[in-house]
């Protein structure tokens, strides 16, 4: 071979200059390369080992962080921007309860029947969960209605609180108690070592889910942990027993019917139905369990790969922390792997979320209406015998349909095992109206006048609720109230001085 190019050479000089170019060429660009991964790593050791900040132990402040990490801390006070609307939400502020009324009567008897209101970003956790009407209005520090609990996935200021107080005294404690301890929304602390940055667990439900499984999360890669991370927050749970301790329901496994079973072993339900009576359970948001039932999840890719894209500036290479939805910015997050165009990319996704919201729709009809008939039905007379197969129906309509719908992103994440959910969750409902009119036919009812709930304001009329003194009260405890927890954080250095 080397002969015949030898002899090649000879004959015709420039094939040797041409080979010689190529030469030169490909030792040019390997040198540029090279030199670009050396410039990077000198430039990530600089950063790392020249920090201007020393941070130990749980450090609370994001702020704090972003002295050392001002790249990332930049994009992730861009949580607070409100400017994305897709088809189907976005980070701007809705309220849900407005556009989808029914969802009073579904939630009656429950604090979601009072408002629902769909996520802003991280930046607003705390600012959210004050002013949402859910966690009521608090004075003293033993004033309900919510437990410490609902703090859990708001702040990293929940790990250092933990640590001090006990993670059972932490959850068994009421939620105002906490209000001048926990200050600083979503932050670096909840997901990184300060030492080592790698990505760290910080909340203890996540390990005891796993260790009642058998599994040792500190086993996971750091592809799962990217997973893992989010996984923390973004899953289904409850709180078990008196203590309120913060429970995930994995023991038999993470589909819809493996909880269903584990809630139904337990006898537990998070609270009846004001309207039909019915023992129910309220799905929180199973990210993490649909997301891991879907393409994406089972070809190994993490939440992180979609939510924060990386991005490169000079010699560094860093996650995006503004996590928003990936419709925000297809370039980065999509057309990554997909090669094709912006619109078309689009245009799937809001294909698989319209199919699964059309039959979401129908069942918040239906559902609404079933438990319209059960109230019917106990008014007229019927008995618990004769109730207990529609009630149960009610729970498992329900708990499968809240399951889905509550899921960020679920209709895109595992679009068919979100719509086999809906589509059971159909079935159950239509199979309780049944079973409901063989109630009110035996004790006499032939015909049932469903009120007017085309309304967030009529439903909440209807379920009895008064949203005005609800309204007036939450408004004058924000005046008062959170003002002086906020002075107190700032006070005892818990908040950073604005």
């Amino acid at each position: 071979m080397f002969t015949k190019l030898a002899e090649a050479i000879k004959r015709k000089p420039l094939i040797g200059w041409g080979i010689f170019g190529v030469v030169m060429v490909a030792v040019f660009v390997l040198g540029i390369l090279a030199a670009s991964i050396t410039e990077r790593r000198a430039e990530i050791a600089t950063l790392f080992n020249n920090k201007k900040v020393e941070i130990a132990g749980i450090e609370p402040h994001n702020e704090l962080w972003g002295t050392n990490y001002p790249r990332e801390y930049a994009t992730w006070k861009k949580t607070a921007d409100m400017d994305f609307r897709s088809k189907h939400l976005g980070n701007m502020p809705e309220d849900v309860l407005e556009s989808r009324p029914e969802m009073v009567v579904l939630w009656a008897g429950y604090a979601f029947a009072q408002d629902y209101s769909a996520p802003r970003g991280h930046a607003y956790a705390i600012e959210d969960i004050r002013s949402t009407l859910r966690t009521g209005t608090p004075v003293a520090d033993g004033d309900g209605p919510q437990p410490a609990t609902c703090w859990t996935c708001k702040s990293p200021d929940v790990p250092r609180m933990m640590q001090e107080m006990g993670i059972e005294n932490f959850y068994k404690d009421k939620w105002g108690a906490l209000g001048d301890e926990v200050v600083n929304p979503i932050g670096c602390a909840d997901c990184h070592d300060p030492q080592t940055m790698n990505l760290t667990i910080t909340r203890p439900a996540l390990v005891e889910a796993f260790e009642r499984q058998g599994k040792n999360i500190a086993e996971a890669t750091p592809q799962e942990m990217r997973n893992l991370v989010c996984a923390q927050c973004h899953v289904e749970y409850y709180f078990q027993g008196d203590g309120k301790y913060l429970t995930f329901p994995w023991d038999g496994g993470f589909t819809v019917e493996d909880m269903e079973k584990y809630y139904d072993e337990a006898d537990y339900a998070d609270w009846t139905h004001a309207v039909s009576r019915a023992p129910m359970l309220k799905a929180q948001h199973p990210d993490y369990e649909l997301f891991m039932m879907g393409t994406h999840g089972q070809r190994g890719l993490g939440c992180a790969d979609c939510h924060m894209p990386y991005k490169s500036e000079g010699g560094i290479k860093y996650s995006d922390h503004q996590i928003v939805s990936p419709l925000k910015n297809i370039a980065n997050t999509c057309q990554t792997c997909h090669r094709d165009s912006e619109e078309n990319l689009r245009k799937y996704v809001y294909e698989y979320q319209d199919k699964a919201l059309e039959i979401r729709d129908r069942i918040e009809t239906e559902l609404s209406k079933a438990h319209i008939l059960a109230k019917t039905a106990w008014d007229n007379g019927a008995n618990e015998a004769q109730m207990a197969a529609s009630l149960q129906l009610l729970r498992q309509a329900q708990w499968r349909w809240d399951f889905a719908v509550a899921s960020h992103g679920g209709s895109f994440h595992a679009p068919v095992e979100t719509q086999r959910i809906l589509a059971h969750s159909l079935d159950r409902t239509l199979q309780a109206q049944l079973e409901l009119q063989k109630v009110l036919f035996a004790n006499g009812v032939t015909d049932v006048n469903l009120p007017d709930i085309s309304t967030k304001s009529k439903a909440q009329e209807y379920i009895g609720l008064d949203m005005k003194t609800l309204h007036d009260k939450k408004d004058n405890w924000k005046q008062t109230v959170v003002p002086k927890w906020v002075e107190k954080a700032k006070g005892n250095g818990r908040l950073a001085m604005k």
